[in-house]
């Protein structure tokens, strides 16, 4: 049975809460959205608290490599909490079988890579796209997967497309 946590989709924004359980990440496209669908069905499995991340892309600081964060960010960040909170509605909805023990939203403004990442060092699984929203499609992973895969502290699955 999935928990219900806050908004009326049944679905809590967390910010700066560990994340225990499986962490998928989500931008919003097709391959995100497969890798959100088996995240959903995997905790339901496993009886795992979900936590969807959704990650407002920043530009990086050319010298240290440091995500630059204005208070500017926080319209774009909150939109795709909701993307994100309505994405995860929907699919929860047609998953069907168990849900997951709990679903949180967390929405960051930040490095995907580097986010994910860090979530990984409190996740006992990290899920994530083949592909997200960048323009070579023909590379088998996206640079946000291979970063993720590379320096993960959690074992991470590759949903392919």
């Amino acid at each position: 049975m999935m928990g219900v946590i806050g908004h009326q989709l049944g679905v809590a924004l967390a910010e700066g809460v560990d994340m225990p359980g499986i962490v998928v990440g989500v931008d919003g496209s097709e391959a995100a959205g497969r890798a959100l669908d088996w995240a959903i069905r995997e905790a339901g499995l496993r009886g795992a608290a979900l936590t969807v991340l959704a990650v407002h892309e920043v530009a990086s600081n050319h010298w240290t490599g440091n995500p630059e964060l204005y208070p500017a960010d926080q319209p774009a960040t909150e939109a795709i909490r909701q993307a994100a909170e309505d994405a995860v509605q929907k699919a929860v909805s047609q998953a069907g079988g168990p849900g997951p023990a709990s679903v949180t939203v967390r929405a960051v403004s930040g490095l995907p890579a580097q986010e994910l990442v860090g979530a990984s060092s409190d996740a006992d699984l990290v899920v994530i796209g083949s592909r997200g929203g960048g323009g070579f499609s023909k590379l088998v992973l996206g640079s946000v997967s291979n970063q993720v895969v590379s320096h993960a502290a959690s074992p991470v699955v590759v949903v392919p497309a």
